[in-house]
Parts: C-alpha cells; sequence; structure tokens
C-alpha cells in the first residue's frame, strides 16, 4: 500500500494530466485549431480517439488515489455473474 502523501501527489498529478488532455481535446473539437501541443506531444484531429482513451484512463486512476486518500479500497467489484449449479 502506497503512504497518503504519495496517493496526494499522484491524484493532484492527474487531476493536472485530465485538465491538460480535456483542454487538448475541446480545442481539436471546436476546429480553431490543426493541431495541439501538450508539454513534447503534438496532437492533431486524428489523435481524438487515443486522447479520449487517455483521459478515460486518466480519470480511473484519479479515482483509484482518491479512494485511498479516503480510506476506501481503491478497487471495487463492478459486476456479478449469478449461476445456476
Amino acid at each position: 500500500m502506497i503512504s497518503k502523501a504519495t496517493a496526494k501527489a499522484m491524484y493532484e498529478y492527474y487531476t493536472k494530466l485530465i485538465e491538460k488532455l480535456t483542454d487538448a481535446k475541446l480545442k481539436l473539437l471546436d476546429g480553431g485549431v490543426k493541431s495541439y501541443t501538450i508539454d513534447d506531444r503534438s496532437l492533431t484531429r486524428f489523435d481524438l480517439d487515443k486522447l479520449t482513451v487517455e483521459i478515460d484512463d486518466a480519470v480511473r486512476k484519479q479515482a483509484e488515489y482518491d479512494a485511498i486518500l479516503n480510506g476506501r479500497s481503491p478497487r471495487k467489484a463492478v459486476g456479478v455473474v449469478p449461476r445456476d449449479f
């Protein structure tokens, strides 16, 4: 298990990452720009699908670190498959 300080740092990192990725996606969708640069990455409209996946992953990771900060389990069951025996 990681420490709360590390979990808080990672939570803040993913918060900033989500903001950057969302800003890039919105600017590309609005059509005001043809390419967008985040740090050393250059993104175009062809990268929108990849951007969406990256945003989803970042949100998932942020939720895990938020759960650790709040004392909950970082992962939970999302489905149960009933079976007849």
